[in-house]
C-alpha cells in the first residue's frame, strides 16, 4: 500500500513539472519570436520606410511591452502609409491607437480614434466597445449605453455588450 502511494505521488509530482516545463517552453518560444520580429522591423524600419503593416505590427509589440509613446509614434506613421498606400482597412490601427491612449487614461483622444475607426467602418464592433468603456471613464453613462446598444445591433451576441447594457440602464434610468 506504501509503495502505490509513493508511485501515485510521484507520478502527480512528475506529471505537475513536466506541464510546467512544456509551460515554460512554449512562453520562451512566444517571447523569442516576438523579440525576434521586433528586432528584425526595427531594423528595417530605421533603414527605410515601411509599409503599414510593418508600422502597424511593430506598434503592437510595443503596444504589449507597454511603450506607449513608441507605439504611437509607430501607429501614427502606420496610418500616414496607409493613406499614401491608399490601403481601405485601416480602422483597427485607429482602434489599436485609441487602446494605447486608453491605457494612458488619455480618454478625450482614445474616443477620437475609436471615432475615426467607426466612421471607417460603421459595423466594427470591437471598436463600439472600447468607444462605450472610453464613455464610461469620462462618466458619459447615457453615451456608454447608446454605443453598447449599436454595437449588439451588429453582433447580437456580444456579451460584454449585452452586460454592460444591463448595468448601465439601472444607472441611467436613477
Amino acid at each position: 500500500m506504501d509503495n502505490n502511494l509513493i508511485i501515485i505521488y510521484l507520478s502527480v509530482f512528475v506529471g505537475l513539472l513536466l506541464f510546467a516545463a512544456i509551460s515554460v517552453f512554449r512562453q520562451v518560444l512566444k517571447t523569442r519570436k516576438t523579440e525576434n520580429s521586433l528586432a528584425r522591423l526595427n531594423n528595417k524600419l530605421t533603414k527605410e520606410k515601411g509599409s503599414a503593416q510593418e508600422y502597424y505590427e511593430l506598434a503592437s509589440i510595443y503596444s504589449e511591452k507597454k511603450v506607449f509613446s513608441q507605439a504611437i509614434t509607430l501607429y501614427q506613421k502606420a496610418i500616414k502609409a496607409a493613406e499614401e498606400e491608399e490601403e481601405k482597412d485601416i480602422a483597427p490601427v485607429y482602434n489599436a491607437l485609441g487602446y494605447v491612449y486608453f491605457c494612458q487614461d488619455q480618454y478625450d483622444l482614445a474616443i477620437r480614434q475609436y471615432k475615426e475607426a467607426i466612421k471607417l467602418k460603421p459595423d466594427y464592433v470591437t471598436a463600439l466597445n472600447n468607444l462605450a468603456h472610453a464613455y464610461e471613464k469620462k462618466k458619459l453613462p447615457s453615451q456608454a449605453l447608446q454605443t453598447y446598444q449599436e454595437a449588439v445591433k451588429f453582433n447580437p451576441s456580444n456579451s460584454i455588450a449585452k452586460r454592460r447594457i444591463q448595468s448601465l440602464k439601472r444607472l441611467v434610468s436613477n
